[in-house]
C-alpha cells in the first residue's frame, strides 16, 4: 500500500469516528464531537501516533496542551515524544504562580493561564489542541508561551475548521490538521 493511501484511509477512519451535532450549542451550528474519537481505542491511538510521528525528529522538550481536550491529546502525544507536558487552563485553575492572557470569544473574553515555571527558556514546544476554529485560544496560548521564551516549533490539531479561518491568526507558525473540514 503506498503512503499516500495509508494517508488517506487512516483520515477516514478519524473523519468516521467524529461525531457530528447538528444545532450545538445553538441552532446552525455542526458541532464536531471528537469524544467519539476518542472512544474508539484505533481512532485514538491513530491520532495520537499520527500527530507524534509529525513531530518526533524535532526533539520536543515540552507538548503544552490546552484545556480541556487538549490535554487528552497532548498529554498522550507528550508520552510518545518523551517530552515533558504543561497544562494551559482556565483562569484560576492552576495552584502556584502563573501568568495569563486574556483573549476574544464571540460574545465577551476569557483568560488562560500556564505556570510561571513550565517552560525554561529556548525549550522546544509543541502546542497540541482537538479543535482550531477561530484561532483565539492557541493564539492566546502561544502568547503564553512566547512570554516564557519557549521556542514553538509546530501546532498540531485533531480538526480544523477550515471555514472559520483560524489559520490566520496563527500566522506564522507551522499547523498541522489531521481532518479538516470545509463548507458546513
Amino acid at each position: 500500500m503506498t503512503l499516500k493511501k495509508r494517508i488517506d484511509g487512516n483520515k477516514r477512519l478519524l473523519e468516521r469516528s467524529i461525531r457530528n451535532i447538528p444545532d450545538f450549542p445553538k441552532p446552525g451550528i455542526l458541532f464536531r464531537d471528537v469524544t467519539t474519537l476518542i472512544l474508539d481505542k484505533t481512532a485514538f491511538k491513530k491520532a495520537v501516533d499520527l500527530l507524534a510521528e509529525k513531530y518526533k525528529k524535532m526533539k520536543i522538550s515540552k507538548v503544552v496542551g490546552v484545556e480541556a481536550r487538549g490535554f487528552i491529546f497532548g498529554a498522550a502525544v507528550a508520552h510518545k515524544l518523551g517530552a515533558g507536558f504543561v497544562p494551559v487552563r482556565k483562569k484560576g485553575k492552576l495552584p502556584h504562580k502563573t501568568i495569563s492572557a486574556t483573549y476574544q470569544l464571540e460574545y465577551g473574553t476569557d483568560t488562560l493561564e500556564i505556570h510561571k515555571d513550565a517552560i525554561d527558556r529556548g525549550e522546544k514546544v509543541l502546542i497540541i489542541d482537538d479543535l482550531l476554529a477561530t484561532g483565539g485560544t492557541v493564539r492566546a496560548v502561544i502568547d503564553l508561551v512566547k512570554q516564557l521564551g519557549g521556542n514553538i516549533r509546530g501546532i498540531g490539531f485533531v480538526i480544523e475548521l477550515v471555514d472559520l479561518g483560524g489559520k490566520k491568526k496563527l500566522k506564522g507558525y507551522p499547523i498541522y490538521s489531521l481532518v479538516k473540514f470545509e463548507g458546513e
